[in-house]
């Protein structure tokens, strides 16, 4: 008999970068690879455990401006949607 394997739990799955709200800081848990989209995000720097503070949002809700690794990157909600973050 094989060991099950818990499902991870809403909170170790995190949640999306777009979900967030303008002053929110969190650390990058995962990005989806999936896509040549999500591939661009890792070669900006969304890597996993790298913090990211969210600044801003445009008048009409996307894009929205996040801070890591000393640089503001403006991403609209599409693109946030494929990093999984969870709060610091």
């Amino acid at each position: 008999m094989r060991p099950q394997t818990a499902e991870p739990t809403p909170s170790e799955r995190g949640i999306s970068l777009a979900a967030l709200e303008p002053g929110s800081v969190v650390v990058i848990l995962e990005v989806d690879r999936a896509s040549a989209e999500g591939q661009r995000l890792l070669d900006l720097g969304f890597v996993p455990g790298t913090e990211v503070r969210v600044l801003k949002r445009a008048p009409l809700g996307d894009p929205m401006v996040y801070s890591l690794r000393g640089t503001h990157l403006c991403l609209r909600s599409t693109e946030a949607d494929r990093v999984r973050v969870r709060p610091v």
